[in-house]
């Protein structure tokens, strides 16, 4: 029984932080309807996310950008070999973003960006084959980042950055096992709450103008290592239908715990070119250092502070990237069309896939338009179809209460579609 706390340990702290390397690009409509490319494309407030150098070099004084999207995900889990099969529940996530900056003088600039980079929900059917992994995660981040961005070098080089402030939250549920029940036959699980978990880091950009003509940008930006660290009072881990008997680890109730884990740093690079007034390509490269993702530590904590039950799992994670690619045509000072493609790889290796994160490589596909209502107002809108490849699988690590290794097999179709839309205004 102790060994089976440790599956819904995992699931938890990965939900708090980057859920378990699953991970939707919706951080701006513009950027987003190309290819969700940005470090080095100088349009609009969502700079304030993809590479904070650039805002010096928007034209207004003000710049703001909010939006919003709607994420309708869908997982399919097949064992021919057992005939087990499920598909989650239909849900809905809105991840929301807020950009703005101000400009000083002519070389510097301040902005805020506020951004759900981590939000979705996943939930199975009661008792489907997978329920001792997962029933059912909801999850909630917020970033909060102020920034500067400051022209070193006129009309050729800039650099911009600022602390961050992340905010996260997350309710999940699992049986305990396959087949432990109470006395009634209820199946024996966990609830895990928590809100309000306080970590931070930092990021910084540099953006470079290659030629004189204003044609080719090369843009950089670094996302920094965020420790997340649980504490007792953060969350509640809440066990129900638990057997009433001495060979039960637990009782019925709460138990607060502690926990840490490593966000991964991200470096970004990436490659403007604007031949004329009418066209706009890009290309970045991401690179996410999910190696730093090895194994996580969780103590459960008796009333009086004492370790109750202690958890460890290893993970395993390798380092993963992303490769993106935009276009935006515009046929007139009204209207930019947009169009890109993004290849994400997954960092989980083989042995550790687990169904509350069916993540595998997968490929984005994108478009959308802005339509500037006039020389303040303009909308911009977006559609995402993310599909994962096909993947046959199995996680290895769960322990049944006999102490028998019980790896958990199948097939695994997922696929993600979100259309957006936002406003951006200037003066």
């Amino acid at each position: 029984m102790k060994k089976v706390v440790s599956v819904f340990v995992l699931i938890l702290v990965c939900a708090v932080t980057y859920a378990g390397g699953y991970r939707v690009s919706l951080q701006g409509n513009r950027s987003l309807a190309m290819g969700h490319t940005g470090v080095a494309v100088v349009n609009n407030a969502e700079l304030a996310f993809f590479n904070p150098a650039g805002l010096v070099h928007l034209e207004n004084k003000i710049n703001l950008s909010a939006g919003g999207f709607g994420v309708f995900a869908e997982v399919a889990y097949q064992n021919a070999q057992f005939g087990d099969s499920a598909s989650t529940e239909d849900n809905v996530g809105t991840p929301v973003y807020l950009y703005g900056s101000y400009k000083v003088s002519e070389n510097f600039a301040l902005g805020l960006a506020v951004y759900t980079p981590y939000g979705s929900t996943v939930e199975y059917p009661t008792d489907w084959a997978g329920s001792h992994l997962v029933n059912n995660i909801e999850l909630q981040a917020i970033y909060v980042q102020p920034l500067f961005s400051w022209e070193v070098v006129k009309d050729r080089f800039s650099i911009g950055g600022g602390p961050i402030l992340a905010i996260g939250g997350v309710e999940f549920n699992r049986n305990l096992s396959r087949n432990l029940t109470d006395l009634d036959g209820n199946r024996s699980n966990v609830t895990l709450d928590a809100s309000g978990i306080l970590e931070f880091g930092w990021s910084v950009g540099a953006l470079l103008n290659l030629d004189n003509e204003d044609k080719w940008k090369l843009g950089f930006n670094y996302r920094s290592l965020i420790d997340v660290e649980v504490e007792a009072g953060d969350g509640e881990a809440t066990f129900a239908n638990v057997p009433n008997s001495p060979l039960a680890p637990v009782p019925n109730g709460t138990f607060d715990f502690t926990a840490s884990l490593p966000l991964p740093a991200e470096w970004t690079v990436g490659l403007s070119y604007k031949p004329n007034e009418k066209w706009l390509f890009a290309f970045d490269y991401n690179y996410a250092e999910w190696s730093a993702y090895e194994s996580l530590d969780i103590d459960f904590l008796n009333a009086d502070g004492s370790v109750a039950l202690q958890s460890l799992n290893p993970r395993n994670y390798k380092n993963a990237s992303t490769y993106r690619f935009g276009a935006q045509y515009s046929p007139s000072s009204k209207l930019d069309l947009r169009l890109g493609y993004y290849f994400d790889e997954s960092p989980v290796q083989s042995g550790f896939f687990a169904p509350e994160t069916p993540r595998n490589d997968s490929h984005g596909f994108t478009t959308g338009f802005t339509y500037n209502i006039n020389e303040k107002f303009a909308i911009d809108a977006s559609f995402l179809y993310l599909r994962f490849e096909e993947i046959d699988a199995s996680y290895d690590f769960f322990t049944e209460t006999n102490g028998q290794t019980a790896p958990f097999r199948g097939t695994y179709k997922s696929s993600v579609f979100s259309p957006g839309i936002g406003i951006s205004y200037k003066l």
